[in-house]
């Protein structure tokens, strides 16, 4: 995920890390950490914490701590009053040693939710009051490129997941310039899947993309005031097969979606919705399996 819109960034940090988070952190953010493991790590973490007093020591709101020894777990936890809490432990390891990585912290009012290289991983609920979090440490065996911290643009599942049917809030909905990433897989036996970018106060469909795998079309409409207007059809090229992974770019630009699929320019949509914050809702449904979905 591009740190380009973060309001704050660091690149190349000197690890073991500190850093001030500058207006601290509010629901909707995503806090992005890039970088790889050593080739030697046996851990590393990340904390958010209440400042960077060490004595007493400061407390964490959420511990984030990899470990590769036997068997490899990530252990989550938070430090009030010099007191570690109850651990939550998944014994999993989407990290590798010496290998790249995205981590994205998503901020909600409730929870920390985690996802690593484009996959959820698990959540944490708050311990700490969000609004004391104004510090983000790294140390351990890690290099890291990039830190940046991502205003509320992300879309978040209603459900928590990338299930299908899959519909997720669009935080002050779009605006020109932003971008909606697609990941997934197509069925063994396809017959259509569909995209909506919906308002959420209507039942109107801003921009409805429906591909249709027998008759290879990729149909472009708007639903408006009850009714849909005319389909856009003309494609240079179907780009979706049964069983392939694809990768849809949905660009909003001020007058129009500029829509890519696996790095190829595909089409153009104008605008038949001109307040684009009343935007604020994306569908997904038919034939697929999600594997990712990102707005920046």
């Amino acid at each position: 995920m591009s740190v380009a819109n973060a309001r704050q960034t660091v690149f190349n940090p000197v690890v073991p890390y500190t850093g001030t988070i500058a207006s601290g952190l509010h629901p909707g953010e995503m806090v992005v950490i890039q970088g790889c493991v050593l080739n030697e790590a046996d851990r590393f973490q990340f904390d958010l914490g209440c400042g960077s007093s060490t004595k007493p020591r400061a407390d964490i709101a959420f511990h984030f701590n990899p470990r590769f020894r036997n068997p490899p777990s990530i252990v989550c936890n938070s430090l009030q009053q010099g007191s570690w809490g109850r651990e939550e432990k998944l014994d999993q390891m989407p990290f590798r040693q010496g290998a790249s990585f995205e981590t994205i912290i998503l901020i909600h009012e409730d929870v920390f939710k985690v996802a690593v290289n484009g996959a959820h991983i698990l959540e944490y609920k708050h311990r700490i009051p969000l609004d004391r979090v104004d510090t983000f440490c790294i140390s351990g065996k890690v290099k890291i490129h990039a830190i940046g911290y991502v205003p509320n643009s992300a879309i978040f599942s209603e459900s928590g997941d990338l299930s299908i049917p899959y519909k997720g809030s669009i935080l002050k909905g779009l605006r020109s310039g932003q971008h909606i990433t697609i990941k997934g897989h197509i069925s063994l036996f396809p017959h259509s899947f569909t995209i909506n970018l919906r308002c959420s106060q209507s039942e109107n469909v801003a921009l409805h993309l429906n591909a249709r795998m027998k008759s290879s079309m990729f149909i472009r409409n708007s639903f408006l005031s009850e009714s849909w207007g005319p389909e856009e059809l003309e494609l240079p090229f179907f780009p979706f097969s049964a069983e392939k992974y694809f990768e849809i770019i949905i660009l909003c630009q001020a007058h129009q979606f500029k829509i890519a699929v696996n790095g190829a320019h595909l089409l153009d949509y104008r605008h038949r919705v001109q307040d684009l914050s009343t935007i604020n809702q994306l569908e997904v449904l038919g034939d697929l399996e999600l594997q990712d979905i990102k707005l920046w």
